[in-house]
C-alpha cells in the first residue's frame, strides 16, 4: 500500500440501550452519584476569620452561607472522594468579592496559593496556580466555572478571600461533566461483590471494583473538554481543547490529566468499561481518533491523540490495533472494523516491516516510547509480545471479514514470532523472559504480557514466570525492573492476570492486597479512584526523575490504566468471559483464591451474563450459578474433579469441563482436592 486510505469518521453519539445491574449490598460501594451533582462532605480546615463553613456541606439544613472575612482567610472543603466538573455557588453578601479557588486531589497539596499541577510540571508544583472569581459579582450573583476552567479531578477545594471585607457564599455544588450521556451516573450495567477475610477491610475487593469502575467513568469525557496544549502562560489550566474529530464521548487516560486519548491505557480501561458501564462507544470513538492520526507516508499511528499528538511508539500502535479487536469482541460491530480496516492493515504492515532476520520486531529508537519504561528499542520483549497479540487478533478480524487468506498469513506470521520469541528471549536459568536478546534484565511488563497473550510454550513456563515475578515485590507492590523506583499499576494489571492464568489465585489476591490495598487506603490518595503510579516508599513521586520533573502533585489520582482489578475480578475470580462477539459463546472458569463466595456479572448487546459461586467452609462443596442469554453456548471449567450435578441431575464432566447452553444453571461439585 503506497497511500493512506482516508478514514471517514462516523459520529458515534448514542450508546445502545442497557439495563441497570441487579441491586444488592454492593450498591453502597458505588462512588458515582445517582444524579450529576456533588456536594462537599466535610470541612477539612478553616484559617483566619471564617464562620458558617458547615453551611456549605451537602447534609446541612441551613439556608445560610459561609462567611470569609479578611485578606488571606480561607476554608478547605472535602468532597470525601475524587470528583470533577464545574463548580457553582451563590454570592449572598459582599463588600468586595475578591475570591480565589484552588483544587487538589491529594491532601498533601492543599494550599491557598496553588492547585496541584495538571497541565505542566515544576518541582515547586506551582504552575496551575489558582482560579480567580470575578470581582464584579454582586449580591445574589452566581458564579459558575466555564468549561475551560472546570477541574477534571480533585477532592479538596480551597476558597480564599483576597480582600479585607467579608464575603458570604452559599449553595455550593459541583456539576459532573464526565460521562455526559448518563443522567444517573450510578446506573452501572455490571456489578461485583465478594468479602475478603484475608484483608483488614472485609469489603476491600468490592470497594476496589467500584473504585476502578468510577475511575474509568471519570475518564469518559466530551471530546471538546480535553486539556489544552500548550498550557496557559504563565500559569493556569484549560480543559476546553478538542480531543479528536468525533462527536461522541472519548475514553482518555486521566480525569485531572492528561485528558487525552492514549491507546495503551485502553489496553486496561476498555475491559473495565465492558464490565461496569458497557460504554464501548467511548472506546470506539477513541480508536477512531487514533486511526485519524495515521501517517499517510508510513502507515504509523500516533503515540497519542490530540491535542498532545505524541509520536513514536510501536507498542501503542499495537494497542490501537488490539483495541479494535476488543471493541469488536464486546460489541460485534463488524461495520466499525470495516470502516477502519484499510487504516488498520496499513498500520500493521508498518509494524511487520520492522521484523528482521531473527524473526522478531526490531524496534527503532524513534518508535521505542511506551508507558514510560526505559530501553524499549531493539528486539524488546514487550513490543514483540504485543505484535504477536496484534497478529493473532488481526487474523480473527480478517476471518470475520471473510478474508481467509489474509487471516492465514497473519496467523503464520504470529507463529513465527512466537517461535523466535522463545528461542531468543527465554532465560531458562531465571525462568523468565529477557528484556531483549542482549539484555540481562527480566522485565515485569514483557513477562506478564507473554503469559497474558500465550507466548509461553508450556505450563511450566507459566508457573515459573508467576513465581519469578514475585522477586520484585515490596510490601506495597512490585518494583518495576524496567523503570527505576517505580510501582506501576498499569503493568501491575497485566501481572495480576498472569497469576490468575497460572491458577495462583491466592498469589493474585496477595498482589491486590499489596499494590491496590496501598493506593486505596493511603492518606496520600483520594481513596476512591486509582493512582497513576507511586514509588517504592509509597510517595507520589511517580516518574519524578523520568519526565515529571520531581513534581509530585502532577501524578494523576484517577488513571484508567490502573483499573486492571475491576475486570480481572470478573474475568478470573468469577471466571466469566466472552469468547466470541457479544458473548455468543462464553466461558466460566473460576479461579479459587481463598475466598468462600463471589458474585457479579455484566451486560452485552445479547443480554446479561452473571456468575455466583460459593464454597463451603470445609472446602467440600462448590456451588456455581450461571446466568447467560438464551441462544448462547458456553464452556464451564470447574476448579477440580469430583461428582457433578447440573440443575439437580448428575452428569459426567469431561475432566473438569462441561458444555452448556445459555440460560440459568446451578452446578454443584463435590470437590476432590
Amino acid at each position: 500500500m503506497n497511500a493512506l486510505l482516508p478514514l471517514t469518521i462516523i459520529f458515534l453519539l448514542a450508546a445502545p440501550a442497557t439495563t441497570k445491574a441487579p441491586a444488592g449490598p454492593w450498591d453502597k460501594f458505588n462512588f458515582a452519584p445517582s444524579s450529576r451533582s456533588f456536594v462537599p462532605k466535610t470541612v477539612h480546615t478553616t484559617v483566619g476569620e471564617v464562620t458558617g463553613a458547615e453551611n456549605l456541606l451537602g447534609n446541612t439544613l441551613s439556608t445560610e452561607g459561609a462567611t470569609i472575612n479578611g485578606n488571606g482567610s480561607y476554608l478547605v472543603l472535602d468532597f470525601a472522594q475524587e470528583v470533577g466538573g464545574r463548580l457553582s455557588f451563590q454570592i449572598d453578601s459582599t463588600t468586595s468579592s475578591g475570591i480565589s479557588l484552588s483544587f487538589t486531589e491529594s491532601a498533601m497539596f492543599i494550599s491557598p496559593m496553588d492547585s496541584d499541577d495538571s497541565c505542566s510540571v515544576s518541582p515547586a508544583h506551582d504552575l496551575d496556580g489558582v482560579l480567580y472569581v470575578s470581582p464584579f459579582l454582586t449580591n445574589n450573583g452566581t458564579f459558575t466555572q466555564t468549561v475551560g476552567d472546570q477541574r477534571g479531578g480533585f477532592r479538596f477545594l480551597t476558597i480564599v478571600s483576597n480582600n479585607e471585607g467579608p464575603v458570604t457564599i452559599s449553595n455550593l455544588t459541583l456539576n459532573a461533566t464526565f460521562m455526559p450521556q448518563l443522567d444517573d451516573l450510578s446506573a452501572y450495567t455490571g456489578y461485583f461483590y465478594a468479602q475478603d477475610a484475608g484483608f483488614h477491610d472485609l469489603d476491600f475487593l468490592t470497594k476496589l471494583w467500584y473504585g476502578g469502575a468510577y475511575t474509568v467513568q471519570m475518564n469518559t469525557i466530551d471530546p471538546h473538554e480535553a486539556r489544552q496544549q500548550p498550557c496557559p502562560v504563565p500559569s493556569g489550566w484549560a480543559n476546553n481543547a478538542t480531543g479528536g474529530p468525533v462527536a461522541g464521548t472519548i475514553l482518555v487516560d486521566g480525569a485531572k490529566r492528561d485528558r487525552n486519548v492514549w491507546p495503551g491505557d485502553m489496553g486496561i480501561s476498555t475491559h473495565t468499561e465492558l464490565v461496569s458501564t458497557f460504554d464501548l462507544e467511548s472506546s470506539k470513538n477513541s480508536l477512531l481518533v487514533m486511526f485519524s492520526t495515521q501517517d499517510p507516508a508510513t502507515g504509523a499511528l500516533q503515540y497519542s491523540g490530540p491535542p498532545i499528538n505524541a509520536v513514536g511508539s510501536d507498542t501503542y500502535i499495537c494497542w490501537s490495533l488490539i483495541g479494535t479487536h476488543s471493541v469488536y469482541l464486546y460489541t460485534g460491530d463488524l461495520d466499525f472494523v470495516e470502516q477502519v480496516w484499510a487504516n488498520y492493515t496499513y498500520a500493521l504492515a508498518f509494524l511487520q516491516s520492522q521484523v528482521d532476520q531473527t524473526g522478531l520486531m526490531n524496534v527503532p529508537t524513534s518508535f521505542a516510547n511506551d508507558w514510560g519504561r526505559a530501553n524499549g528499542q531493539g528486539r524488546n520483549v514487550a513490543a514483540n509480545a504485543l505484535l504477536y497479540e496484534t497478529l493473532i487478533t488481526a487474523a480473527e478480524l480478517a476471518a470475520a471479514l471473510g478474508n481467509t487468506s489474509l487471516a492465514e498469513t497473519y496467523a503464520t506470521n504470529a507463529s513465527s514470532i512466537k517461535a523466535a520469541f522463545n528461542v531468543l528471549l527465554w532465560d531458562e536459568a531465571a525462568g523468565l523472559f529477557k528484556d531483549n536478546d542482549v539484555s540481562t534484565l527480566h522485565p515485569q511488563d514483557g513477562n506478564s504480557l507473554a503469559v497474558l497473550f500465550n507466548l509461553t510454550n508450556n505450563a511450566t513456563q507459566i508457573q515459573a514466570i508467576s513465581q519469578g515475578l514475585t522477586q520484585f515485590w515490596t510490601d506495597i507492590g512490585p518494583l518495576s525492573p524496567e523503570l527505576n523506583d517505580t510501582i506501576i499499576p498499569f503493568v501491575g494489571g497485566f501481572e495480576l492476570q498472569t497469576h490468575f492464568i497460572a491458577g495462583q489465585g491466592e498469589r493474585a489476591l496477595d498482589l491486590l492486597h499489596r499494590e491496590w490495598g496501598y493506593m486505596l487506603y493511603t492518606n496520600l490518595s483520594v481513596q476512591s479512584t486509582m493512582l497513576e503510579g507511586f514509588t517504592a516508599n509509597g510517595s507520589l513521586g511517580y516518574r519524578a526523575a523520568a519526565g515529571y520533573n520531581f513534581d509530585y502533585s502532577y501524578t494523576s489520582h484517577a488513571h484508567g490504566w490502573s483499573t486492571g482489578p475491576t475486570f480481572s475480578l470478573i474475568f478470573y475470580l468469577l471466571g466469566l468471559t466472552v469468547t466470541s462477539p457479544q458473548g455468543a459463546t462464553w466461558s466460566v472458569a473460576p479461579v479459587l483464591s481463598g475466598l468462600t463466595a463471589a458474585q457479579g456479572g455484566f451486560e452485552t448487546g445479547l443480554g446479561w451474563f452473571g456468575v455466583n459461586w460459593t464454597l463451603t467452609d470445609d472446602n467440600a462443596t462448590f456451588t456455581l450459578m450461571i446466568d447467560t442469554p438464551s441462544g448462547t453456548d458456553g464452556i464451564v471449567t470447574l476448579p477440580s474433579v469430583g461428582d457433578v450435578s447440573v440443575d439437580g441431575e448428575g452428569t459426567t464432566a469431561n475432566g473438569t469441563q462441561l458444555s452448556l447452553e445459555g440460560g440459568s444453571h446451578v452446578i454443584v461439585l463435590d470437590l476432590v482436592m
